[in-house]
């Protein structure tokens, strides 16, 4: 029987190294596979020095290649280990994952500004304009995605993907998520630790089938913290969107939010700034405008920090309402919401465009912590 290079690299796909989240092929553990007749030798890099994690990984190729490609075939597995030296590198992979076309991460410095509900109504537009999307509720602490989608009560189902078990997304509105709130009960709080909650956002990621995408939203917590490094960590963000809310108070951790994204060692491209809750208008004066949390001040942050500025929402009551019974008010046809809301995603889009026309791919970060200090690089 003469073998076929591609064969053996499809058998290795459905094998993941110990204590990586990918299969041996895409995390880049498999160096090299040579074929002569019915010989096989696969060079293989891993980075668990223990004995036990470098037999099962031999064995674990041994008995695919024999299985699934032919039973006869005479292997040799080279296995080189990588360990990292003195310092601690988190272990989440910062792979681009299949499929997926653009990942956009949407955050804010703080609290309350209506970040979430920027990102549903984002998603739901892009999914209206005939757009692929996908959603990754990343606020691990305060989950909203399933009571804004209406799927509060669904549970991701498990599909077998070239052999191995993945969580399919819940669906609705045109728009594919996972969201920690799938896993918890309603009143249960979830108190986690940094490293607990990277490896539920790790799980999420890359034992999740998204399938094809042209978008996937991130919708990260408030602040610039543990989570963020450890999102930049595992993808490789095209972009980041910043929502604030017009007052002083809010414009200052905007300003910070901006800050972490340019940091010379993240280098993330900020798409631009949205402004939420830039006026009110009363459902009976519907062409008056009030300025209550301040006017344009989000338009001037973006003009300060030279970052472009992608729109501003209307203090609207029905928004709020429509995010309470699970249909983003996006949805609405023919109405000043889902204007602004389309004018917001086009400038996304266009603003996308652009990043990927002058500026080279994001790479994901690597994060070392060495003696106490937390240093951020590129891989």
């Amino acid at each position: 029987m003469k073998l076929h290079k591609k064969d053996i690299l499809e058998a290795l796909k459905t094998i993941s190294v110990p204590g990586e989240g990918q299969n041996m092929v895409e995390s880049g553990a498999v160096t090299n596979v040579q074929v002569f007749g019915d010989e096989v030798e696969v060079d293989v890099t891993i980075k668990n020095p223990s004995l036990q994690a470098r037999k099962k990984t031999e064995v674990a190729i041994l008995k695919t290649i024999h299985e699934k490609v032919y039973e006869k075939a005479k292997i040799k597995v080279n296995l080189r280990v990588d360990a990292p030296g003195k310092s601690k590198v988190n272990e989440i992979k910062g792979k681009p994952i299949p499929g997926i076309q653009n990942i956009i991460a949407v955050a804010s410095g703080k609290g309350g500004v209506g970040k979430s509900t920027i990102t549903a109504n984002l998603a739901v537009t892009l999914a209206k304009m005939g757009f692929k999307v996908g959603l990754l509720d990343a606020d691990i602490y305060g989950p909203s995605m399933p009571i804004m989608f209406d799927v509060a009560m669904e549970k991701p189902l498990s599909v077998n993907i070239d052999g191995r078990a993945k969580m399919k997304p819940v669906e609705n509105y045109g728009v594919k998520m996972l969201s920690i709130g799938f896993f918890t009960q309603p009143n249960q709080a979830v108190i986690w630790r940094g490293p607990m909650a990277a490896k539920a956002l790790n799980q999420m990621i890359f034992d999740a089938h998204w399938g094809e995408l042209d978008f996937l939203l991130v919708d990260l917590p408030p602040g610039t913290g543990d989570i963020h490094l450890s999102i930049m960590q595992a993808l490789p963000v095209t972009g980041a969107v910043v929502v604030s809310t017009p007052q002083e108070v809010a414009l200052a951790d905007a300003r910070k939010g901006v800050a972490m994204f340019q940091q010379e060692a993240i280098n993330v491209p900020v798409l631009g700034i949205v402004e939420n809750m830039a006026y009110f208008t009363p459902a009976e004066l519907p062409n008056n405008k009030y300025y209550i949390f301040g006017q344009a001040g989000a338009k001037n942050l973006a003009e300060d920090l030279d970052v472009p500025f992608l729109g501003e929402i209307p203090l609207v009551q029905s928004i709020r309402e429509a995010g309470d019974v699970g249909r983003p008010a996006a949805m609405q046809t023919a109405t000043p919401v889902e204007e602004a809301f389309e004018e917001l995603t086009k400038n996304v889009v266009s603003q996308l465009v652009r990043r990927n026309k002058d500026l080279p791919p994001t790479e994901a970060i690597k994060i070392t912590t060495m003696a106490g200090c937390d240093a951020v690089k590129k891989k």
